[in-house]
Parts: structure tokens; C-alpha cells; sequence
């Protein structure tokens, strides 16, 4: 049986990869964190779908890595319309009920799974 943690990054997954803005908008929280090469913060579900229409990205997971109850990497092969192959990245997600509330894109899975088990850490000791 799939968990919440899963059914929640896997619809974030499939929104984003049919690049359905009104799909993307409703997979994630208001707002919703996100780390990537052009910089962090928080930003609306609008903003967020913008992004998937605008960028064209597509993330096909390769590994997933669970953390807690809330927290998951996932490894990716990610690609953009302009790619001639693919780039492994990786991706730290937290969810809240079914929606995925911060989703922090990092070069390669050592560095995210380093930040998971910080956010970890953190969450832990509020």
C-alpha cells in the first residue's frame, strides 16, 4: 500500500511531467518551498505551476529514499526541451497531508539526502 508520503510525491512527479499547470498548482501547499539553481524561497501554487509550464522540465525518478513520515529524496534523471541528455539531480521533498510543501532540487543524492537528515534533525528537536 502506498503511502501518503508517496502518493503525494508521485502526483508531484506526474503533474509536473505532463506539464498540466492546474495539476502542478493543486500537488502542492500555499506556499510551497523551493530550492533550485536560480535560488530559494517560498512561492505560491500560481508561481509554482508557472514554473512547470515555463520551464518544460520533465523529473523521471530513478531512486527514492525515505526520510521520516514526511521527508523524501528522490533521485531523477531531469531533462528540458533544449537538453540533448539528461541530468541526474536530486530532490528533497516534505509533505503535509497530500500535498507536497517544499521541494528542494540539489545537485546529486549525497547532498540531498545530507539536507533531508538536517531537516530531520531539525524537525525533531522543535
Amino acid at each position: 500500500m502506498e503511502s501518503a508520503l508517496e502518493a503525494a510525491v508521485n502526483e508531484w512527479h506526474a503533474s509536473v511531467n505532463d506539464g498540466d499547470p492546474e495539476r502542478s498548482a493543486s500537488a502542492v501547499g500555499d506556499p510551497v518551498v523551493v530550492l533550485g539553481p536560480k535560488g530559494a524561497g517560498p512561492i505560491t501554487p500560481a508561481q509554482f505551476a508557472e514554473w512547470v509550464e515555463r520551464s518544460g522540465i520533465t523529473l523521471a525518478p530513478r531512486s527514492w529514499h525515505p526520510v521520516s513520515e514526511r521527508l523524501m529524496v528522490v533521485e531523477e534523471d531531469a531533462a528540458w526541451p533544449q537538453s540533448t541528455a539528461p541530468t541526474r539531480v536530486a530532490t528533497v521533498f516534505r509533505v503535509a497531508g497530500d500535498k507536497v510543501t517544499a521541494s528542494l532540487r540539489l545537485p546529486d543524492l549525497a547532498s540531498a539526502l545530507e539536507l533531508a537528515y538536517i531537516c530531520r534533525e531539525m524537525a525533531a528537536t522543535e
